[in-house]
Order: structure tokens, then C-alpha cells, then sequence
């Protein structure tokens, strides 16, 4: 409720309007308060309250649109910032976070401490902000909303929730006025109810979401970023800003990593870096690698390699109060053998060439070419980034014998280009000269005809009859005739699909 009066009194530098702020929106055709800040609550006026109404109540009233992208970009950098405590944060929309804290309190002096200094450093940056925790998401939600500050240790929520009244279920308005008729004010006296009789008169999901906000049941968290697999991190008493530091924490984590995916037989694929602003901005990068690795100086050789190619560099800012190093995906490794042969060393150096270029300058501009099953040229081979391991490694098929001229052209043109071509060489053979990209080019040997017909499951291809033919300045192209020629036919259309080298 109090977002968007957060951001804009922010956006005006910390300064309060000189008159109640209150954001507005459409609902019906009509505009209503969407949300509003203190001073105006203190007067009397409430979220969804008609804007005449509340005009009419306060005057003067500073009255702004609402935004509500900008609230929700907002919402997102705060659950940035909030990463620092938990890589498992999940959106409230539109103006509350859920953090996973299970297993990180301890590193912060337990829930009640971890709790008060979360609430009080989101405070310090200018947001009104309540907190609670509780062993369910929902039941978290209605104790910030209803109960401030409680802690509930799991299993006591359905205790800790018989109080609240009703208006914390959350639910629509025509639960709210079916429970009110009723007589039921608190949590507690619909808990009494039977499950049967809250189903039949409110439906299943209001008893689903009753029994996770008492503790019965659990409704899984979504988090906004992937989990990673591993991770390891390191805080600073002193926010740190020199590139030498950094460069020693990056060093530390990798090996702190790398004995964690030692232990475990693993090794790293994807490999995430997350510096955490003192301002509270967050930062991350991630590089692919093409072999499960856990060497720590290969590791920081790869990401010095990704912030050397960053378009902005890496600004500390104020500095670094925590960096994290996450391995997002980790693969088992298979036991290595030592190998004196070339081509396997080879083979290494040419992997980790590809991890470094791929890191530089991003791992779909850095493809290989992998062979299909097919005979048509320009389908022959497909490009893939190189780092992946999805596709078949099967080798190329030497299609002539040594001593024997290239059979294909080294470099195919993207789609073959048609051409204007003159009368042929011979009544089945490659035409005497043709024009291609405004020169003409005239034919001095030929070689062919090497007919190739389509997949009959394509879209009606027609056969082709290919030819190598030499001109007259001794460049070799590789040109086809677009379907058979007969005398029944009209004169075939003929196409440059390749050079030679």
C-alpha cells in the first residue's frame, strides 16, 4: 500500500509533498485511491476509497497517476538487494517479497535478529516496510500485514493466526460478506468450522489456502532466478572497491567451490558471479563452459575474460559488501585418464579457446558445424554454439579419394543466388557464360552433371544437376540447373550455390 508513495517521495529526493500524496487509479471507469502515504491515512482516507470522495475529505490533496510498471521494476531491484540474504526470494505482487531463509539465519544471529536487520536496512533506503516469519508463506503474509514482528516457529501457526481477523485470509469480497453473515470474525472460528462446510459454501481453493495459512499444508515458493546447485560466498566488514580485492575474494570463492564440487565428483557448466552493492544494486555474471570444470584458476581466468568484454565495466561504486560465486549447473564428472596423445591435448586446448572466446564475446557467436543426415548442400550442415553438447559429434565422411579435386565448394553462399546464363556448352551441360552479380564470367571447362533430388516429405523440390565449372580467369563456382532439361520444358532456371577456394 505504501510503494508507490515510497518511490515518488524518493524520486523527489527524500522531501515529503508539501500536501498529502495520494496515487490514483481507474477501476470501473472511476477513479479511486490506489494507494497513499501516512498523512493521508491519518486523515481518514483508505486504499480503493473514491478520488471525489477523498477530495472532497482533504483538501489540499497531491494527486499522482499510477505507474504501475515502475512499481513493479521497483518491487524487483528491492528483491535484487534482497538476494544478499537468500538466492530463494519470490515476488509478492504488487508490494510484498517472500525470502526462504531456511538454513541462512544462523549466519545472521537467528530469525528475530535476521528479521529486525532486514526490516531495518530496507527502512534506512526510504520504504515503509513490515516483516514476520513463519514456517508458511501465507501465514507469513497475513502476520506482516496483521502482526509485525512476530516470529512463529513451525508447527505454532495455526496459534499464532486464531487472532487475526478475517480481513487477513485475503480473500475476495464475497467470502469476506459469506463469513461476516456467518458470524465469524477471526481465523480462529472459521479453523473451528468443518473443511466440508467451508468447501461447499466457499470452494476448495479457500480451504487449501486456509489449511496453509494454519500450518496443514504448503504452497511452494517460486523463485524469481534459478537455485544453483553450489555456492559460495564472502562478506565484508568494509565494503570493498579496489580491483585486487576483488580479484582475491573471486580466488578465494573459486577455490572454496572447487573443493565442494571435488568432494562431491562434480564439476561446474554454468558459473554465475553476483557482486551486491553497498547502495543496494546487484550485479551478476555468467559464463558457459563446454567440460564440467572445478579448476579455481581456470575459473577466474574465464570471468576476468566476461568482465574484459563487459560494454560497461564493472563499477563498485561505494563497494562490494558481499560476492557470491554460484555454480548454477554442475554435472558429474567422469574419471580422467592420462593421455600423451596430441590430438587429445589438442583437443583440451582447443575446449578451453572456446570457453575463453564464448566468455569474451558471448556463446552464440561462437558456433561449430555439426553434420546432418541429409544430401542437400545447403542443408548439410548446421551451426551450433560450441559449447553445446546437445548434438552429435559424428565426424565429417571423406567423400573422394586422395589426389581427387574438392568435390563441394569450401564456401557456400547463405541461399543460392540465381544467375543469367547464356546458351550451353553442350545440349545436357552448363551454360557458355553467365552473369552473376553484374560480371560475366565466361566458361572454359565444365565438370558434371551431379544430379541431387529432394526429400520426397519436402515441399515439391525439384531435382537439381550440378556442375563445377572453370571460367576463363581461372575461378572455379559451383552452379546448378533447377530441374530436368527437356525438349517439353521450358528453359531451366540456373543458380550459384558455391566457390572453390
Amino acid at each position: 500500500m505504501r510503494l508507490p508513495t515510497d518511490r515518488l517521495i524518493r524520486k523527489n529526493g527524500g522531501t515529503p509533498f508539501k500536501a498529502p500524496l495520494v496515487v490514483s487509479a481507474k477501476i470501473a471507469n472511476a477513479l479511486h485511491v490506489h494507494a497513499l502515504e501516512t498523512r493521508a491515512a491519518r486523515l481518514g482516507l483508505y486504499k480503493g476509497q473514491p478520488l471525489a470522495n477523498a477530495r472532497a475529505m482533504v483538501q489540499p490533496l497531491y494527486v499522482v497517476p499510477a505507474d504501475e510498471k515502475a512499481d513493479a521494476a521497483l518491487l524487483e531491484g528491492i528483491a535484487d538487494w534482497c538476494d544478499r540474504f537468500t538466492p530463494l526470494v519470490t515476488l509478492d505482487a504488487p508490494d510484498g517479497l517472500f525470502l526462504d531463509i531456511t538454513g541462512a539465519a544462523h549466519l545472521f544471529g537467528g530469525e528475530a535478529a535476521m528479521l529486525a536487520m532486514v526490516t531495518r536496512r530496507i527502512a534506512e533506503h526510504g520504504f515503509a516496510v513490515r516483516g514476520a516469519i513463519a514456517g508458511t508463506s501465507l501465514a507469513a503474509h497475513a502476520l506482516a500485514r496483521f502482526a509485525p514482528g512476530m516470529t512463529v516457529p513451525p508447527g505454532h501457526e495455526s496459534a499464532a493466526m486464531a487472532s487475526l481477523p478475517i480481513t487477513a485470509l485475503d480473500c475476495d469480497d464475497k467470502a469476506l460478506r459469506a463469513l461476516r453473515h456467518a458470524g465469524l470474525k477471526t481465523i480462529g472460528m472459521v479453523a473451528e468450522r468443518l473443511h466440508s462446510e467451508l468447501s461447499e459454501r466457499l470452494g476448495k481453493a479457500f480451504v487449501t489456502r486456509l489449511k496453509v495459512m494454519l500450518g496443514a499444508a504448503e504452497q511452494p515458493l517460486q523463485p524469481r532466478r534459478p537455485l544453483p546447485d553450489l555456492m559460495a560466498e564472502q562478506r565484508f566488514a568494509e565494503p570493498v572497491v579496489t580491483e585486487e580485492a576483488i580479484a582475491a575474494s573471486l580466488f578465494s570463492l573459486a577455490g572454496s567451490l572447487s573443493e565442494i564440487l571435488e568432494r562431491q565428483g562434480r564439476g561446474v557448466r554454468v558459473l554465475q558471479a553476483a557482486f551486491f552493492r553497498a547502495d543496494g544494486r546487484t550485479l551478476r555474471i555468467a559464463i558457459k563452459i563446454g567440460e564440467p570444470l572445478r579448476d579455481p584458476k581456470v575459473m577466474l581466468r574465464l570471468l576476468r575474460q566476461k568482465l574484459d568484454g563487459l560494454a560497461d565495466p564493472l563499477d563498485p561504486g561505494f563497494g562490494f559488501d558481499l560476492i557470491r560465486l554460484e555454480a548454477l549447473l554442475a554435472e558429474k564428472t567422469r574419471p580422467g585418464t592420462m593421455s600423451f596423445d596430441s590430438n587429445e591435448n589438442a583437443r583440451r586446448q582447443i575446449a578451453f579457446l572456446i570457453d575463453r572466446l564464448s566468455a569474451r564475446f558471448g556463446a552464440q557467436r561462437v558456433q561449430r558445424f555439426v553434420p546432418q543426415d541429409t544430401h542437400i548442400p545447403e542443408a548439410a550442415g548446421m551451426a551450433v554454439p560450441a559449447q553445446d553438447r546437445d548434438f552429435g559429434q559424428e565426424n565429417w565422411v571423406l567423400k573422394r579419394l586422395p589426389g581427387d579435386p574438392p568435390r563441394r565448394p569450401l564456401r557456400l553462399l547463405e541461399k543460392p543466388e540465381e544467375i543469367e546464363a547464356g546458351l550451353p556448352l553442350a545440349p545436357d551441360g552448363p551454360p557458355k557464360f553467365f552473369r552473376w552479380r553484374q560480371c560475366r564470367h565466361n566458361v572454359t571447362r565444365a565438370e558434371g552433371p551431379e544430379r541431387i533430388a529432394m526429400e520426397w516429405w519436402r515441399s515439391h523440390g525439384l531435382t537439381r544437376d550440378y556442375f563445377r565449372v572453370e571460367t576463363h580467369t581461372g575461378q572455379r563456382f559451383w552452379l546448378y540447373r533447377d530441374g530436368l532439361h527437356t525438349q517439353n520444358q521450358p528453359a531451366p532456371r540456373w543458380y550459384l550455390q558455391g566457390i572453390f577456394s
